[in-house]
C-alpha cells in the first residue's frame, strides 16, 4: 500500500495524494433481518419481503479525514463503475490525486473501464474483504437502517439508500473505517 501511494506521488509531483477506499453494496427488497433484543425462547416479530428488486450503493471513504462520496446506481458493471469514477474525480479538489483502494471485482479491472487522470486504482489482495474499511460501513447501514423494512419498489430502495447514507455522521464514519494500519500509512 505504501508503495502504491509513493508511486502515485512520484508520478504526480506537486499534487496532494489522498488515500480513499471504495466498494459497492447491493440493497434490495429481500433484506436481512439483523439482530434484535427479544424474550428468550421466542422469535422476534419482523417484516420479511420475498420480492427481488435491488439497486447498488457505490461509496468511497477517506478514513483519515471522515470524507465520503456515494452514488446509488441501478447495476454493477464497467459502465456504472466508470460513471462512479467520473463523478468521484469531479468531486476532488483540483490539485488532488486520489489513490482508490478497491477489491478485484471484474468491472474494476476491465480494459473498457476509463479511469480519470486524477485517480489511481489499487486492488486489494484476493479474498481479503476485511482489509477494506467500507465493508464495516455496509454492516452498520444494514444493521441500523436497512433491515426490518418493506420496500415497495425501486424508488423506495433508492430512497432508503439515500436516507441511510445521509444518516451516517462523519464521526461514525471515522470510527467505522479508521483502522490502525490505515493511520500508520497516512501519517
Amino acid at each position: 500500500m505504501r508503495r502504491a501511494v509513493a508511486a502515485a506521488a512520484a508520478d504526480h509531483p506537486g499534487r496532494q495524494i489522498e488515500l480513499w477506499f471504495q466498494d459497492e453494496a447491493r440493497v434490495g427488497q429481500k433484506g436481512r433481518t439483523g439482530h434484535r433484543w427479544w424474550a428468550r425462547g421466542e422469535r422476534p416479530r419482523g417484516l420479511c419481503d420475498q420480492r427481488y428488486d435491488w439497486t447498488y450503493l457505490y461509496a468511497a471513504v477517506r478514513p483519515a479525514t471522515r470524507e465520503a462520496f456515494a452514488l446509488v446506481l441501478p447495476v454493477v458493471s464497467t459502465t456504472a463503475m466508470g460513471v462512479f469514477l467520473a463523478h468521484f474525480a469531479a468531486a476532488l479538489a483540483p490539485n488532488v490525486h486520489a489513490v482508490l483502494v478497491l477489491d478485484q471485482a471484474g468491472w474494476h479491472g476491465s480494459r473498457q473501464l476509463r479511469v480519470p487522470a486524477n485517480v489511481t486504482l489499487v486492488p486489494l489482495p484476493p479474498y481479503a474483504p476485511e482489509l477494506n474499511p467500507v465493508e464495516r460501513v455496509w454492516l452498520y447501514l444494514r444493521e441500523r437502517f436497512l433491515s426490518h423494512r418493506l420496500l415497495h419498489g425501486n424508488a423506495d430502495i433508492v430512497e432508503a439508500c439515500c436516507q441511510a447514507w445521509n444518516a451516517l455522521s462523519p464521526d461514525r464514519l471515522r470510527s467505522l473505517t479508521n483502522y490502525p494500519w490505515i493511520r500508520r500509512i497516512t501519517s
